[in-house]
């Protein structure tokens, strides 16, 4: 066994031989330098883009479900009808009755209108109806005056609320609230101002006016065949499959759906999107960094074809090492370290590549400002780069042992 003085000359060796060649060496790394700085910033990439989607999703609601009208597949309209598929009002009652594991929910329906405030008019406007239970369930801030109660939902109440970009949109009050707004030409009273989403998950943001009136108001709007979903608070993300048992169970029998029938709507949750993402990000993550891994195997190729140069170069004092007592392996390990040396090396100045590349990616204007290089990668780098090393320098180091001493000191 080798002393750790022998592993240190061995290393100052290779450093020396590299700085002897530093223009063939830096050539010879650039494929393990190109290589590690594109699997670091890819990584750092798409770690930074599955931390924004994952946030987007969570501010959305972890714990929402979505209960959706849904023709079956290849089903019949004869048979599933319209009027069977929609949802219906004593549904929703039948929700929140029989299903515990739903803290609260809220219809949502929505439709096309006019807004005016004296000359100011937009076309073309969605007017949402909600329950007053919307605002806890979207945790949408009510910045001015107050969200809409019972007495609003029970008695259609002509009020609305909307958000603050509505108010400079129509020119309204800065405290609109106690103003009216006409809405497709009725007069509707201004109760409360909520904040607007800022979401750039899709895009730029294009947020604009958004109006909002009770429910049993909307539907007085619209005619008797209107549409509308469900927007469900679990008790917690762990009990949604629970919820979504419920749901489904209740929604079967209010509809007198016979066990073979398929079901006539659709339940959706939050936590099923997030995990869907979370294992599709780790597989574009995999597939990613293989493909930039291939300029990995070329930087290796690159460091066995100039270690064999090397070992051609270096024959007379290979065989003169042999000559005063140097044994096969110990001329095996020096050049397998001197690979080693190199890929590490490389491998250094990759990570280094890959952070100025992340950095540059977290800047504002370029809109990943979550981009981060996890540890893993860095150490997944470095090992990566030593095993090059050690995979493509063996054979020189190999052909290096193996070398007749006589032979290689007659060597021109």
């Amino acid at each position: 066994m080798w002393s750790p003085l022998f592993y240190y000359q061995a290393v100052v060796l290779a450093l020396s031989q590299i700085w002897a060649n530093k223009a063939r060496s830096f050539l010879t790394t650039l494929g393990i330098i190109i290589g590690v700085a594109a699997v670091i910033a890819v990584i750092a990439a798409l770690t930074g883009l599955k931390t924004k989607v994952l946030t987007e999703f969570e501010s959305f609601g972890a714990s929402k479900m979505f209960i959706f009208p849904d023709r079956p597949d290849d089903a019949p309209r004869n048979k599933f009808p319209w009027d069977q598929i929609r949802l219906k009002p004593h549904e929703l009652v039948a929700l929140g009755d029989y299903c515990p594991s739903i803290r609260q929910l809220t219809p949502i329906t929505s439709f096309g209108a006019v807004l005016q405030n004296r000359e100011h008019r937009q076309e073309g406007v969605n007017v949402t109806g909600i329950w007053p239970s919307w605002h806890e369930i979207e945790s949408r801030q009510v910045l001015m005056g107050r969200p809409f109660n019972a007495s609003d939902e029970d008695n259609a109440h002509q009020v609305c609320v909307i958000n603050d970009k509505a108010v400079a949109e129509l020119d309204l009050p800065k405290d609109p609230t106690s103003s009216t707004l006409l809405i497709n030409g009725r007069r509707f009273l201004i109760v409360g101002v909520v904040e607007t989403l800022q979401s750039s998950m899709f895009g730029p943001n294009t947020a604009s006016s958004e109006v909002f009136v009770p429910f049993s108001t909307a539907v007085k709007q619209v005619d008797d065949d209107f549409f509308f979903y469900i927007i469900a608070q679990v008790l917690s993300p762990e009990v949604a499959e629970e919820a979504k048992a419920e749901a489904r169970f209740v929604l079967r029998n209010v509809r007198q759906l016979e066990p073979e029938d398929p079901d006539t709507f659709q339940i959706e949750a939050i936590d099923q999107f997030i995990d869907q993402f979370k294992a599709l990000a780790a597989g574009i993550t995999a597939v990613a960094g293989g493909i930039v891994a291939v300029s990995l195997l070329v930087g290796g190729i690159g460091i066995m074809n100039i270690m064999l140069v090397s070992v051609s170069e270096r024959t007379r004092e290979i065989g003169l090492r042999k000559a005063v007592g140097a044994t096969p392996s110990a001329i095996m390990l020096q050049f397998l370290l001197e690979a080693i040396t190199l890929s590490l090396l490389g491998g250094i100045a990759g990570v280094a590549g890959g952070e100025l590349l992340t950095f540059a990616m977290t800047l504002p204007e370029n809109g990943l400002t979550e981009a981060a290089v996890p540890m893993w990668a860095i150490i997944m780098a470095f090992a990566f780069s030593a095993s090059v090393g050690v995979i493509f320098g063996m054979f020189p180091a190999i052909k290096a042992s193996r070398l007749d001493p006589i032979e290689a000191l007659r060597h021109e």
